[in-house]
């Protein structure tokens, strides 16, 4: 009455092995189904009905849908992929031709001690100056002499 069930008799290697690929195939459908459902809402050449239609087509039928889908729109799909990584790359390198083109707090404490040097600005205006371009907390009255712009006004 007393029966020991050993998995490793009941469950050889090969069993194990043939497991593992049957869920890691598992694992890459659903990756292929999302990706697929993501191109579709991805594509501007299809209309609503056209999205909708495949939609339900992938989701009701997964398995023919799927390949329907990558056998007619495959090579489409790749193309999308590679312009919105194309386009995401043009936005950052904008990002950072945006971001290079601010002058750092170096820069703008070296022009700083050029105008005082000639005599531009006073002692007073170049600490003032100087504490803005640090990050610094400066009275509005100060900022306003400074820049002529008051707080609201520089924070825009």
């Amino acid at each position: 009455m007393n029966t020991q069930v050993y998995l490793a008799y009941d469950f050889p290697l090969l069993s194990v092995l043939w497991t593992m690929l049957v869920f890691a195939i598992w694992v890459l459908w659903f990756f292929l189904l999302f990706k697929i459902i993501f191109d579709i809402f991805r594509d501007d050449a299809l209309g609503g009905w056209g999205k909708a239609g495949w939609l339900v087509f992938v989701i009701v039928l997964p398995f023919l849908g799927v390949f329907v889908y990558l056998i007619a729109r495959g090579k489409g799909m790749g193309q999308r992929e590679v312009d919105q990584a194309r386009a995401q790359r043009k936005e950052f390198d904008s990002y950072v031709r945006e971001a290079a083109a601010t002058p750092s707090s170096a820069e703008q404490l070296a022009k700083l001690s050029d105008l005082r040097a000639r005599g531009d600005i006073t002692d007073e205006e170049f600490r003032q100056a100087k504490a803005l371009a640090l990050g610094g907390a400066v009275p509005e009255s100060h900022a306003t002499s400074i820049t002529g712009l008051t707080g609201d006004e520089q924070q825009r």
